[in-house]
């Protein structure tokens, strides 16, 4: 716009129009973070209010603040039914929780994570709003009234649903809706155990499965304010309150990795048996789907009555074992209890966590773990309460996979930086162990059994079924071994693959030269011929799938690869451009 003062022409500065607030929601970095915040407060009065309802489902059905650690009592409102009131109490939330899942979120049933995990792998981070309310009620009903189950499952679950619905309502597109479910389940999990280093880690590492520096950022945003959230109603005090612990000797570290050894195998053990039992419920259940909690929870109420410490989550029990309250014996008998709890807990159709059981176990088998090592070397060895307290996180590690989110997790819940290098010691041998053992975490191996491998690419999975003979391409002339590298260069420029396989004199395949390789070389002023320069990159033959083909395809250099037949012949020629093709169709339907 132009103005005339005293006779003289002024043109005012052209201010730029501010873009629309959903645009600067779906494509702004401060978008980004504007969203990352509202999810990460949403998430942490989640947690506040979800943390409330187990309290007061726990207080109606048990009559006290945590059943686990008051004893076979009496519920005080029905003296007359002694402790056989745990018979009724998961039979009766089962009624309420059962009808409750089946009809308004059948995914709320389980333990939450894995479903995530597949939102975000597979369906853009898409998950239905009404799954948070049934989940908070469902798993609040399942803990309250006796579920040995944890609760980070729900609020991972709940906080996720909240980041996907708050994502979908302002349009987001897939990658950033992927990154406030994660938002969601960091503050969840920082809200809950007060844990703000915890939260995203365990968002990145086990939801994400990625590190990215834009979703990472936004992922601690929502955790801090989900954190600020939680400590102003819970206070800043660690989650479980520990006497100081330390080290006696360096021999300990040997220990350390035996210890490792040791709950390694039961992180292992406990998959294999939560899934044992949960295929056993399926097989012997025959009725309708919303009354099987309840049938259910007469066996879940038997094996509390045996062993009343397995209510609810059980975290007074864990400070016990640490503390050096129990015997070996029992012990053992709480690890096996456990174990059988949860996996029933699950198996019945209840909701609920498997965070917490691990760590659980892993306070049991560590415990006992250092009282035998305790007996045998009491001048060298500290008390049990280190070994118990370090196998908490390495029982995490070798069920779930993620050491680094163990780590943090336990500094967090316990504040006990002295056993930092012992801890990671054990982790690592843990995860180790259970890699060596297993195919699978206690989370993938869920999905897996629904035909979902989270491993492979996405378009990997809808390749698996197609050979590579069928889209492979005529073979670009191969170099002769013995080819001088200055004509070897010519012909890589020629072909335009960037990479050439190399035959010998009797036509065998001897590996693939790049130009790359061949251009440093002549830099370098050394001559040489193309086989002097030959490597094997990543093998494909005809009947290797598409699947197999994409991922090495993506570790090697340059646009394709040789397709090898029997007795190192070469058959064809697989490109990028070729995997992309048999893409089409299936992105057509």
């Amino acid at each position: 716009m132009v103005s005339t003062v005293g006779g003289a022409a002024e043109r005012k500065p052209v201010v730029p129009a501010r873009p629309p607030l959903g645009r600067w929601l779906r494509a702004s970095p401060t978008g980004l973070i504007g969203l990352a915040l509202v999810i990460g407060a949403g998430a942490g009065l989640g947690a506040v209010a979800f943390r409330w309802l187990i309290t007061t489902f726990t207080h109606l059905f048990s009559g006290q603040p945590d059943y686990s650690a008051a004893g076979r009592v009496a519920h005080p409102w029905f003296p007359a039914l002694g402790p056989w009131f745990l018979l009724l109490a998961p039979v009766v939330a089962g009624l309420v929780y059962g009808p409750l899942v089946q009809k308004f979120a059948p995914e709320a049933r389980g333990h939450g994570v894995p479903e995530v995990m597949y939102a975000v792998a597979e369906r853009g981070g898409r998950i239905p709003a009404r799954v948070s309310v049934v989940k908070a009620l469902a798993s609040a009903l399942t803990i309250g009234s006796g579920g040995s189950v944890g609760r980070e499952g729900p609020i991972v679950q709940i906080g996720s649903a909240l980041g996907s619905a708050l994502g979908r309502r302002a349009r987001v597109p897939e990658s950033r809706l992927r990154v406030l479910v994660a938002c969601g389940a960091a503050g969840g999990i920082a809200a809950t155990f007060n844990a703000s280093l915890a939260g995203p880690f365990f968002a990145m590492e086990l939801i994400l499965r990625d590190f990215a520096a834009e979703s990472f950022g936004a992922v601690v945003l929502a955790s801090v304010t989900a954190s600020v959230v939680g400590r102003a109603v819970f206070g800043d005090v660690p989650f479980l309150d520990l006497p100081p612990f330390t080290l006696r000797s360096p021999v300990e570290y040997l220990l350390f990795i035996g210890l490792g050894l040791v709950v390694g195998a039961c992180g292992v053990l406990f998959t294999r048996v939560l899934y044992l039992v949960e295929d056993a419920c399926d097989a012997l259940w025959r009725g309708p789907e919303w009354l099987r909690p309840a049938v259910g929870g007469v066996f879940l109420g038997a094996l509390l009555l045996a062993l009343p410490q397995l209510y609810g989550v059980g975290y007074p029990v864990l400070q016990n074992a640490l503390e050096g309250r129990y015997l070996i014996g029992f012990l053992l008998l709480l690890l096996a209890g456990k174990i059988v709890a949860t996996s029933l807990t699950i198996g019945i159709g209840g909701s609920g966590g498997v965070f917490a059981p691990s760590l659980f176990l892993g306070a049991m088998a560590g415990t006992a773990f250092g009282i035998v090592v305790h007996a045998w070397l009491p001048g060298l060895t500290a008390s049990p309460g280190v070994y118990g307290l370090i196998g908490m996180g390495a029982a995490f590690a070798g069920s779930a996979w993620a050491p680094i989110t163990a780590v943090i997790v336990l500094f967090e819940l316990t504040g006990q930086y002295p056993i930092i290098l012992p801890m990671l010691t054990a982790i690592v041998i843990a995860t180790a162990t259970s890699r060596a053992l297993g195919q699978d975490t206690i989370y993938t191996l869920k999905l897996r059994r629904r035909g979902v491998d989270l491993d492979r690419h996405p378009d990997s999975r809808r390749l698996a079924g197609t050979r590579v003979e069928a889209v492979a391409e005529a073979l670009p002339e191969p170099l002769a071994g013995d080819l001088p590298l200055e004509r070897a260069a010519h012909a890589l420029a020629v072909s335009g693959h960037g990479i050439l396989p190399v035959v010998g004199p009797d036509g065998r395949y001897q590996g693939c030269v790049t130009a790359r390789a061949v251009a440093e070389a002549l830099a370098g002023g050394s001559g040489g011929v193309a086989g002097d320069l030959a490597e094997l990159p990543p093998l494909v033959t005809a009947q290797s799938s598409l699947a197999d083909a994409l991922t090495a395809l993506t570790d090697a250099p340059g646009t394709g690869l040789p397709v090898l037949s029997g007795e190192d012949r070469l058959s064809g020629w697989i490109t990028h451009q070729a995997v992309l093709t048999a893409l089409e169709p299936d992105a057509a339907r």
